[in-house]
C-alpha cells in the first residue's frame, strides 16, 4: 500500500480521531487535538527514514558514493582550516542497527555526516556583543514544526567573533537541553545558545533528509532514551552525535523530501478541513443553546427545545458540546425554565421572610453581628419577568458572611492538626472534605474561625477567577484563608441551591461584577455580597436539584460513551501505523 493510499483509505480514522487537550476545571478552552493527524504526520516521517515512502529507481546507486564525497569534503575543510578536526565518534556496528533500511543504503552515526557544536552565550555585562547582525536563537525561537524565529535580540559582529560559535545556512539546530527533540532547518547564519547543539552537513544536499531523519519518532525516543536528568534533561553533545542515522544515496534523499512535503502538505488540507467542520459544530452547537437561553416563554423554549433534541445525536458529539450543554441546563435551572411551577409552594417571598426573622433572632441573642448595609447590585435577570413565586434577594440577605486568615507561619503549634485549612487550590470539587494543609484547634482558639457543615465557600482572590468562579460546600467543619468568603445560610437547606447558583450565573459573575488587581484578581466583595439573584421557593429549589442531578447524571453517561469511542478511534489509529512499519 502506497503512503498516499494509506492516508486515503483511512481519512476518517485520521480526521476522527481527536483528543483534548491538557486543562484543569471548568471554563478551560475546551480545543482539542488532531491526534489522528498527527499520528500520520509521525508514521510518513517514520516511513521516510526507513525507506518505504518511495521506490527506487535507479538500483546502482549506493550511499558508499555519498560516503567518499562526505569524507572528501570533511577532509578539505580540516585542512582549509574552516573546522577544527572532528572527534571520532566511531561507527554503527550490525548489531547495533536500529532498523532494517535498503540494501543501497547505510547506517552512520549523526556526528559522521556534520560538524557539530553546541552553543554558547557571551557575557551579559557587555552591551557591545549584542546587536542585530547576527540572529541568537535560544529554545524559545523554535517551534515545534520546525519554523524559526530570527526577529529576538541578535549578537554583534564582535560578539559572533567572540563566541566563536556560529552554524552556516542550511545547518540544523536541535534543542537538547529542556525541550529535547525541537529542530529547524536555518536559512541564514546564526548563533545560538548553550541549550542547542548544531549539525552542519558536510554535503549540503544532505540538510533537508537529515532533518527529517532529526524530526523522525525513532530519531526522538533515541534522543530521550539517550538524555540525563536531574531537575532539567540534558542530552549532551556526545550522545547526540552518536546517535545512528541511515543514509540513501543523494538522487533517493531529494525524491523522499519531495514525496514528504507532498504529503505533509495533504496533511495541512486534512487539519484545516478538520478544524473548520469542528469550528461549525462549535458554532451551530453555541447557536442552538443559544435559542434556549434566549427563550421569551415557555412556549417558545419547548419549541427551542424539541428542534435541539431532533438533532441531539449529530450536536452533541464532542466533550466540549456537552460540557455546553451542562452549562445551559444550569443557567436555564437558575432562570426558573427547568421545573413547572407549583402555585401551591410557598414563595419566595415568605422564605426571605423567614430568613429575615431568623437573621432578628440572632442578632437579639448576640450570635450574630449586625451588618453595614451596602449597595445593591442587579443581576441581568432582574431585567427579565421572574417566574411565579420567585423574587429577588442579595446573597448578604440569605445569610451570614465572612472571611479567613493565615495562622501565623511563624508559629509551628498553628499548623499540622486536624482541622482542614482551605485554600483556592482546594476548591476543585463541589464537597469539601478536606484540604492539602491542616491547622490545630489552638490556631482556632486564638481567633481563626471554624465554619460548621453547609457552609457555602467562594474564592474571591486568585488568578483562577479569570476563567472560573469557584463555590463549594464543606462536608466537613473547616477553616479557610484570606482568599475566600464563606456564606453561612440562616437555613443550611439553602447551601444546594446557593451553590448551584452560582455554577448557573458564573459567566455573569466574570464578566460583569468589578475585579481588582492584575497577576492575581480580586472580586470586588461588597458588589457581589449584595448583587441580586433570582430565589425560588425553597420546594422548587429541591426539584430544581434533583432535575439538574439526573441531567448531569445523563451528560456524564453520554460524555463516557464518547471518550470510549474516542480511544476506540485513536487505538486504531495507532494499530494502523503500527501495521504500516512491520
Amino acid at each position: 500500500m502506497s503512503a498516499r493510499e494509506l492516508i486515503t483509505e483511512h481519512l476518517d480514522l485520521w480526521t476522527g480521531a481527536v483528543t483534548k487537550k491538557p486543562s484543569s476545571g471548568r471554563g478551560s478552552n475546551g480545543k482539542v487535538e488532531l491526534t489522528g493527524v498527527k499520528k500520520l504526520r509521525e508514521l510518513i516521517l517514520e516511513l521516510a527514514v526507513r525507506g518505504r515512502l518511495v521506490s527506487r529507481l535507479d538500483f546502482n546507486q549506493s550511499s558508499s558514493d555519498l560516503i567518499a564525497v562526505i569524507e572528501k569534503e570533511k577532509s578539505r575543510l580540516v585542512a582549509s582550516k574552516r573546522i577544527k578536526k572532528p572527534k571520532a565518534v566511531g561507527s554503527v556496528s550490525q548489531e547495533n542497527y536500529p532498523f532494517d533500511i535498503p540494501e543501497n543504503w547505510s547506517w552512520h552515526t549523526l556526528g559522521e555526516l556534520g560538524y557539530t557544536q553546541t552553543g554558547s552565550t557571551p557575557a551579559k555585562s557587555k552591551s557591545e556583543l549584542f546587536g542585530s547582525d547576527i540572529p541568537f536563537l535560544k529554545p524559545g525561537d523554535i517551534s515545534e514544526n520546525g519554523e524559526i524565529c530570527y526577529e529576538n535580540e541578535g549578537l554583534s559582529e564582535a560578539g559572533k567573533e567572540t563566541l566563536g560559535k556560529w552554524a552556516e545556512t542550511d545547518s540544523i539546530l536541535m534543542v537538547c537541553i529542556g525541550t529535547i527533540g525541537k529542530c529547524g532547518l536555518i536559512q541564514q547564519q546564526c548563533t545560538f545558545n548553550q541549550q542547542i547543539n548544531s549539525i552542519s552537513p558536510f554535503v549540503p544536499g544532505t540538510s533537508r533528509f537529515l532533518l527529517l531523519c532529526l524530526q523522525s519518532p525513532y530519531f526522538q525516543r533515541a534522543a530521550w532514551e539517550k538524555s540525563s536528568s536531574t531537575t532539567i534533561s540534558i542530552l549532551n553533545k556526545g550522545k547526540w552525535e552518536s546517535i545512528p542515522v541511515p543514509l540513501p544515496p543523494l538522487e533517493e534523499q531529494h525524491r523522499i523530501v519531495q514525496k514528504v512535503d507532498e504529503l505533509m502538505a495533504l496533511c495541512d488540507r486534512l487539519e484545516q478541513q478538520t478544524s473548520d467542520q469542528l469550528e461549525a459544530h462549535e458554532t451551530l452547537v453555541d447557536t442552538l443553546l443559544g435559542t434556549l437561553t434566549q427563550s421569551e416563554n415557555a412556549t417558545e423554549l419547548a419549541d427551542n427545545w424539541a428542534h435541539l433534541a431532533a438533532h441531539f445525536d449529530t450536536l452533541f458529539t464532542t466533550e466540549q458540546s456537552i460540557d455546553k450543554l451542562k452549562q445551559t441546563i444550569l443557567q436555564l435551572a437558575v432562570m426558573g425554565r427547568l421545573v413547572e411551577q407549583d402555585a401551591g409552594d410557598e414563595s419566595a417571598q415568605e422564605l426571605l421572610r423567614s430568613l429575615a426573622a431568623e437573621e432578628r433572632r440572632l442578632l437579639s441573642t448576640g450570635k450574630l453581628r449586625r451588618k453595614n448595609s451596602g449597595k445593591t447590585g442587579t443581576n441581568q435577570s432582574a431585567l427579565q419577568e421572574l417566574p411565579s413565586g420567585w423574587a429577588l434577594a442579595p446573597l448578604s440577605q440569605l445569610g451570614r458572611f465572612s472571611g479567613g486568615k493565615t495562622p501565623s507561619k511563624s508559629k509551628p503549634q498553628f499548623w499540622g492538626g486536624h482541622i482542614p485549612w482551605v485554600t483556592p487550590k482546594d476548591m476543585k470539587t463541589q464537597h469539601i472534605k478536606g484540604s492539602e494543609d491542616r491547622v490545630t484547634q489552638l490556631a482556632v482558639d486564638e481567633g481563626l474561625e471554624l465554619y460548621p457543615e453547609n457552609a457555602v465557600l467562594f474564592v474571591v482572590r486568585s488568578g483562577i477567577l479569570r476563567r472560573m468562579f469557584p463555590a463549594a460546600i464543606t462536608a466537613v467543619p473547616c477553616t479557610v484563608n484570606q482568599d475566600l468568603k464563606v456564606l453561612s445560610p440562616y437555613l443550611p437547606e439553602l447551601s444546594p441551591y446557593i451553590q448551584l447558583m452560582m455554577l448557573g450565573f458564573e459567566q455573569f459573575i466574570l464578566k460583569n461584577l468589578t475585579k481588582t488587581g492584575t497577576t492575581v484578581e480580586s472580586l470586588k466583595f461588597e458588589e457581589f455580597a449584595n448583587c441580586q439573584f433570582p430565589i425560588p421557593p425553597l420546594h422548587e429549589q429541591a426539584r430544581i436539584l434533583e432535575r439538574v442531578d439526573e441531567v448531569m447524571i445523563l451528560c456524564d453517561q453520554l460524555k463516557e460513551r464518547l471518550n470510549q469511542a474516542s480511544e476506540t478511534r485513536n487505538q486504531l489509529a495507532e494499530a494502523v501505523v503500527e501495521g504500516a512499519l512491520n
